[in-house]
């Protein structure tokens, strides 16, 4: 009897209507000389032991980079950069449970942030939620400061295009594939393959959506002392509150392009406050964004 090729009993399935088959991620070969006329980027991502960058530590870091063209097609992915990294304290068990990774994988181990800044280089990093991996390893490696970042988790508007989570996973099986989740590497690969692809709604390819945002410019408003009263009507608006952990104010906070915030304070005085008043504004462009560096000035409303 001749064997079936997996790819017939696949389109089998699939051509019946009551399944729905998920192929498993194979990262592609590293490309060996960097496709011309391309620009480069780095995918991030790291295991913790914790979720306070000030005290918990990194005990894993990823970094795979990736091959672009300016209209956002990725063609070519490069040799990954992979480590561990022994923690000061024992991790957590909750962690491990998580991650896979315990105390003996890591003993000895430890990631050099030279190493890091050097593979890094000057290029865009991406990070699935980078408002957590950029915290870790700006205070992991300083001279990641410098670089410009972006975040494929809130950069890209998932649910305009049909999905109902965002989250990593979630977004992978809804796109036919899944992978070995919670070690860093595969997250990386997984999300290099999110942005490789068309986004079912707009068609357009998703690094493409993902660079538009991080080229942009936008403001973030902070609603400081706004009336208690109107705390629902600010988050009907799309307001997120800070509690004021990262020494920006204690308030509610949105963030809107450059030609918009004109009719933001405008919605602020009439809407809120009933009068004209003072409030802090930062600029924020894709080397302070999802970062702890922003700078509030006081603007009139």
């Amino acid at each position: 009897m001749n064997s079936v090729h997996p790819n017939e009993l696949i389109a089998a399935l699939e051509a019946n209507g009551d399944y729905k088959v998920l192929r498993r991620l194979r990262p592609p070969e590293p490309v060996r000389v960097v496709p011309a006329g391309t620009r480069r980027a780095v995918l991030v991502d790291v295991e913790t032991t914790g979720l306070d960058c000030e005290r918990d530590e990194i005990i894993e870091l990823a970094m795979v980079p990736f091959f672009y063209t300016l209209e956002g097609e990725i063609v070519g992915v490069g040799t990954p950069f992979d480590g561990l990294r022994q923690p000061a304290a024992p991790i957590p068990t909750d962690v491990t449970k998580l991650t896979g990774i315990d105390d003996a994988m890591v003993a000895g181990r430890s990631i050099d942030p030279t190493q890091v800044s050097a593979f890094a280089g000057n290029s865009l990093i991406i990070a699935h939620n980078a408002a957590f991996d950029r915290r870790f390893l700006e205070r992991f490696c300083s001279s990641l400061t410098d670089n410009p970042w972006a975040c494929s988790l809130n950069e890209v508007r998932w649910s305009d295009e049909g999905f109902k989570s965002a989250k990593l996973a979630y977004l992978a099986m809804s796109s036919g594939f899944y992978y070995d989740k919670h070690r860093a590497v595969h997250d990386c690969h997984a999300t290099i393959e999110l942005l490789s692809r068309p986004l079912p709604v707009s068609g357009s390819l998703a690094l493409s959506a993902l660079l538009a945002s991080a080229r942009g410019r936008t403001l973030r408003c902070w609603a400081e002392h706004s009336p208690f009263e109107s705390k629902n009507e600010l988050k009907r608006r799309g307001y997120r509150w800070n509690g004021g952990e990262d020494g920006t104010p204690r308030a509610w906070w949105i963030d809107v392009a450059e030609a918009d915030i004109e009719a933001e304070r405008a919605y602020l005085r009439t809407e809120i406050y009933k009068s004209d008043v003072m409030f802090p504004v930062a600029e924020i462009t894709a080397f302070n964004r999802h970062s702890n560096r922003l700078t509030p000035v006081v603007a009139e409303v």
